[in-house]
């Protein structure tokens, strides 16, 4: 049952990075500020490398090694460890899920859209950290980023259990 997480997470991924592109083609374009208070907006940006494009500045053929095959190789070491192990709760097994379908999201952009993965959620960040906005982001990566923080707290929880460290 977890798995149908991963297959939601790239359906709306893959489905709201299409609208993007089909009604807002052109990279760079401010969509909308939905609830006209400068916190959300919708942006139409590209991105070549990962994370607060971090890579941006290796060659071509270097990118495509390091973000598109070491990923896929993680994914597929993840799902077989996946279906081999009985270590996972049962949340785990939802936030690895997830973790899956926002890494396949985002490879189906990097190995398919030339012009770099598709990201157009932008928040205000208040200034925190020396940001005034956060890295705008997407779907795929907001599975990644909530599953990874789930799956992180749900194996320090059962890590203080068994030392008898911490009681839920």
């Amino acid at each position: 049952m977890p798995l149908m997480l991963t297959f939601v997470v790239i359906l709306f991924d893959q489905l709201t990075k299409a609208l993007i592109v089909m009604n807002y083609p052109r990279e760079g374009v401010f969509i909308t500020d939905p609830f006209g208070n400068d916190f959300l907006w919708i942006i139409h940006v590209r991105n070549k490398a990962i994370a607060f494009s971090i890579g941006l500045g290796l060659p071509d053929g270097f990118r495509t090694v390091l973000f598109i095959v070491l990923p896929f190789a993680v994914i597929i070491g993840l799902i077989v460890y996946y279906f081999r192990s009985n270590e996972f709760t049962q949340v785990q097994r939802w936030a690895v899920a997830g973790i899956i379908g926002g890494g396949i999201g985002n490879l189906l952009d990097r190995a398919f859209r030339p012009a770099g993965v598709v990201d157009f959620i932008s928040v205000n960040f208040f200034g925190l950290f020396g940001l005034s906005r956060w890295p705008t982001f997407n779907i795929a990566d907001s599975s990644v980023v909530v599953c990874g923080i789930l799956l992180f707290v749900s194996v320090m929880l059962m890590s203080g259990q068994k030392q008898g460290e911490l009681r839920v």
